[in-house]
């Protein structure tokens, strides 16, 4: 869905919490065919190894064939669950196979129970990961646009005679954008980046953190538009907002182990009627956000699906 350069995507569910046990996960296929119908943007996957869902390159690879219109985005792809240059390849083919509608938001995980296990189960050092995760984005960039073989030495990854990938449909590459709003990850965002995918709950963090993207874009000598401003949001519509937030509050325990209340001090989560809904993420769109990311608060394919209906039915009221 598009209007005055706002886009709206939607993130698939893809892990077995959100497509509900018992149902076939091919499913997956129609949803996304049904989204894109309907007029979203953008169709993202998520990436872990801690949650059982279907793994992040495998569905969209199997979405390039069958979509048309909709960019195909990773929300956010974890690069250290996977050797550098493997990967680095397997995006190539994939923005080649999606005529060049892939967009690939990285992330390097945080601490806690999403993050530092998952570095366990990759035998990758927790220490230096964010320099580990862009030393990989400079790599796959170089990948993408070399013609013959070349090295690459950076501080934590050493290579040489690396032969030159598939070339991506996107000339230099499909664009990278960072997940994140630290301080530190504000400034690489602006230094190194190609968008902004954050999630933070009040909009004026959102504001305020968009500010220093762009200002460290501009002291990079870059354009301070250079960056798409994004934001990763959940949504659950219900006329009923005691209703709206006991769903919601089942899909955190499902999906995080954790109660609403205490999900909504890390990410930005919006429920209730579908006025109250939207006027949530006008607040958004109004402190600069041009792309968002819709998580769906169902815990089966047949919620996801009523929600998908329903902010389709609400994209007028974003103005």
């Amino acid at each position: 869905m598009q209007n005055d350069h706002t886009r709206i995507g939607v993130l698939l569910p893809t892990g077995q919490a959100q497509w509900g046990g018992g149902t076939d996960p091919r499913g997956l296929i129609t949803f996304a065919l049904r989204a894109e119908e309907l007029g979203y943007d953008s169709l993202f996957a998520n990436d872990s190894l801690l949650t059982p869902r279907i793994e992040t390159l495998t569905v969209l690879s199997a979405l390039a064939p069958v979509t048309r219109h909709a960019s195909l985005g990773t929300g956010a792809l974890l690069p250290f669950l996977r050797r550098p240059i493997q990967v680095g390849h397997a995006l190539a083919s994939l923005d080649l196979l999606s005529g060049g509608r892939l967009l690939v938001a990285v992330g390097a995980g945080f601490p806690g129970r999403f993050g530092r296990p998952l570095y366990e189960l990759s035998e990758v050092p927790w220490a230096d990961r964010f320099r580990r995760l862009d030393e990989t984005v400079a790599l796959w960039r170089r990948l993408w646009a070399a013609e013959a073989p070349f090295s690459f030495h950076g501080e934590l990854h050493h290579f040489d005679d690396i032969p030159p990938s598939v070339r991506p449909y996107t000339p230099g590459g499909p664009p990278v954008w960072l997940g994140g709003a630290t301080p530190a990850a504000l400034a690489r965002t602006g230094r190194h980046y190609d968008g902004w995918l954050p999630y933070p709950p009040d909009p004026a963090d959102y504001r305020e953190g968009l500010t220093v993207v762009r200002d460290a874009a501009t002291a990079a000598g870059r354009s301070p538009d250079a960056v798409t401003p994004a934001l990763f949001v959940s949504v659950l519509v219900d006329d009923d907002p005691a209703r709206a937030r006991a769903r919601m509050d089942a899909y955190a325990r499902s999906t995080y182990g954790l109660p609403l209340d205490e999900l909504r001090t890390i990410q930005a989560v919006l429920t209730g009627p579908a006025p109250e809904v939207a006027a949530g993420l006008r607040r958004y769109l109004d402190a600069g956000a041009r792309h968002l990311v819709l998580r769906l608060g169902g815990r089966t394919l047949t919620e996801q699906s009523e929600q998908l209906e329903r902010m389709a039915d609400m994209r007028p009221a974003l103005g």
